[in-house]
């Protein structure tokens, strides 16, 4: 955000209205701020923001040895900015900002607390600015709910952003007061020995790893190395080379359905062996006390090479072995493991048996998911967690928003309660990662609100700030037509799910509609209805003026986003009308109309991907809808 500083601030409006204000501009919502009814009376000069940077660059570079000493700068007639520590007084990562008729004075617990109290300032300004209204004498106390705030994006589902659309996240997680992110991979690392596995995935190097940690690191942001170990292993075990480390190399029965080469074998020493030479080459390019070792969803286990283990000692012992074996490893190189919870949680009473030095992540992404329940398994077994929503946004084209509020919500009020060490928000992008970046910014930036204050986060002010600090513009009109477009999936009346209708046409184009939990309850009426609301959505979008410096992009995203929900739409309605309600028995007149309307889409989709994205997975992904298209013509 860059500030313009040229005029006067003279008295106080009036307390409500001023109140009102300063909700709309402070985003995560300070955990206290008190008004004087006294005017600060405060003028800036046109080299003010350099002058307080260097100010605030000064205390940054401290340790905390000199945490007592002040950094200060004069600007207008008598006043000053004071920036210092002060690890006596002050909750962690804690600040107290104060502004008066004698300036700007910060105390911060730490450097990372002095930079949250940066970005909340910064925001006080920007209101003033763009107001142009007056700003009082304010008194802030801040402190985070979670000691860690984390977002993690999916890195292994095809979709590999730039490092310039990285660091744009990375700007954007800073200054909502994130201190944690982590990029999911399955094979997306360019380990040295292992070229088959990741040379067409545009994988991340480890100069590309060091570039993201210095970026990080200059944001308070520990970058958190990824790492699945067991299950999700696909892209490893497709290959012959690694199919001795399969649990299931020909189809075997799972609670997904038939699957194969989807877990590791636990009981064969040469996957550990794998995941012990990855280790010891990812690990040192990350700076990260913690490292993610995923184990989560291991659907094969016990139906294939480990069964006869799992007999003999049970499936939840086979598991808890295999994880310490990993946990010994990474401790073995200075780290300390993080995992995925939902395996253990069937087991519930191997969870005291966890080593205490681990971290379990508590993830569930429906909005009745019971973090209630499950959270105080680990609590009371003594073990730290975390606790991990989602955004909604993977399966959905356009996003589910209602799903993931309620969701994100539960989990931070039940992780506050628990006594979570952290809070990681997840962004999936299962099946081809369809959802571009902008459909994740609702429930990206709420997630680190309620990581910050669960209390008075809310959506009230969701909108504005969408449009203020991301997309910039000033008519409202891009995050309203966001917002509705992430809610047009409700009036079909679906049982909630990790998919909404639009994406489940695309995808199970194939498969029986009335055999499916969620598809058995659509309708033509609800489709139809959906239809309406992202028509609507779209044109509030044409009156949209973005001003950010991807607005383009941004635009066409959603519109995109749009287009193929409609096609998932166009696409249900038809089978409802076709004899057995199957895609094959769509009259081939019609066939040929979503024929024609799907191919621009695919060419579409490959243009904008690589707007934002490395071209590795792409194929993958447009493969998929490629799919339907040629299915039209069978």
């Amino acid at each position: 955000m860059r500030l313009s500083f040229s005029f006067l601030i003279l008295c106080l409006l009036p307390l409500g209205v001023m109140a009102r204000d300063f909700q709309e501009y402070l985003f995560p919502v300070p955990k206290s701020i008190k008004l004087d009814s006294v005017a600060s009376g405060l003028s800036y000069e046109a080299e003010f923001e350099e002058k307080f940077n260097n100010t605030f660059d000064k205390v940054l570079s401290l340790d905390e040895g000199n945490a007592k000493e002040k950094a200060s700068h004069r600007f207008g007639k008598r006043k000053e900015l004071t920036v210092w520590m002060d690890t006596t007084n002050l909750k962690p990562q804690g600040y107290c900002l104060n502004i008066d008729e004698n300036g700007i004075q910060l105390q911060g617990h730490d450097q990372s607390a002095i930079f949250y109290g940066k970005q909340t300032l910064w925001q006080l300004l920007d209101f003033v600015i763009s107001e142009k209204k007056e700003l009082p004498n304010v008194y802030i106390e801040d402190w985070p709910d979670f000691e860690r705030r984390g977002y993690m994006l999916d890195i292994s589902r095809d979709k590999v952003p730039t490092l310039q659309t990285l660091y744009q996240q990375i700007d954007l997680l800073a200054k909502w007061k994130v201190n944690e992110l982590q990029l999911y991979t399955e094979h997306t690392f360019a380990y040295q020995n292992h070229k088959e596995v990741w040379e067409n995935a545009s994988p991340l190097t480890p100069a590309e790893i060091s570039l993201l940690q210095t970026y990080c690191n200059e944001r308070f942001i520990d970058l958190v190395p990824n790492q699945n170990s067991f299950g999700h292993m696909e892209n490893w075990l497709k290959h012959d080379e690694y199919l001795d480390l399969a649990e299931c190399p020909n189809n075997c029965k799972t609670k997904w359905g038939t699957r194969k080469r989807h877990s590791l074998d636990p009981t064969n020493p040469k996957s550990f062996e794998l995941m012990q030479e990855l280790y010891r080459e990812l690990l040192p390019n990350f700076n990260s006390p913690y490292f993610n070792i995923g184990c989560d969803e291991t659907i094969e286990l016990c139906n294939g090479r480990s069964k006869e283990e799992c007999d003999r000692i049970g499936q939840g012992k086979v598991y808890l072995d295999y994880l310490k074996k990993l946990n010994d490893e990474v401790n073995s190189q200075g780290k300390t493991s993080q995992f995925w919870g939902d395996i253990i949680l069937n087991h519930p009473e191997l969870i005291p048996s966890l080593p205490k030095n681990m971290i379990a992540l508590v993830w569930g992404y429906d909005d009745t998911y019971p973090f209630d329940v499950n959270l105080p398994e680990f609590k009371n077994a003594g073990m730290k967690f975390y606790v991990c929503p989602g955004t909604s946004s993977w399966r959905s084209l356009i996003g589910r928003n209602h799903n993931a509020f309620i969701n994100m919500k539960n989990g931070a009020i039940e992780g506050k309660k628990n006594g979570a060490m952290g809070y990681l928000n997840t962004n999936w992008g299962d099946h081809g990662h369809w959802q571009p970046l902008s459909v994740c910014y609702p429930t990206m930036m709420l997630g680190t609100g309620y990581a910050w204050n669960v209390d008075s986060t809310s959506t009230d002010e969701l909108e504005f700030q969408l449009n203020h600090y991301i997309f910039q513009d000033s008519t409202g009109n891009t995050a309203k037509a966001l917002l509705m477009l992430g809610d047009a999936y409700r009036p079909m009346g679906l049982p909630e799910g990790n998919a909404n209708g639009m994406f489940l046409m695309l995808r199970r184009y194939k498969w029986t509609m009335k055999g499916n939990w969620q598809t058995k309850h659509l309708t033509i009426s609800g489709l139809e209805k959906s239809r309406k609301e992202i028509n609507e959505a779209l044109e509030v979008l044409k009156q949209a003026r973005p001003q950010c410096a991807d607005s383009a992009i941004i635009i066409a995203e959603l519109e995109q986003a749009s287009a193929l929900a409609l096609h998932g739409i166009d696409l249900g309605i038809a089978r409802l009308k076709a004899p057995g309600y199957d895609t094959k028995n769509i009259p081939v007149a019609k066939q040929q109309e979503l024929y024609n309307e799907l191919k621009p889409l695919i060419d579409r989709h490959r243009e904008l991907w690589v707007k934002r994205n490395q071209p590795g997975g792409l194929d993958d992904s447009a493969g998929k809808l490629e799919e339907l298209l040629n299915y039209y013509k069978h």
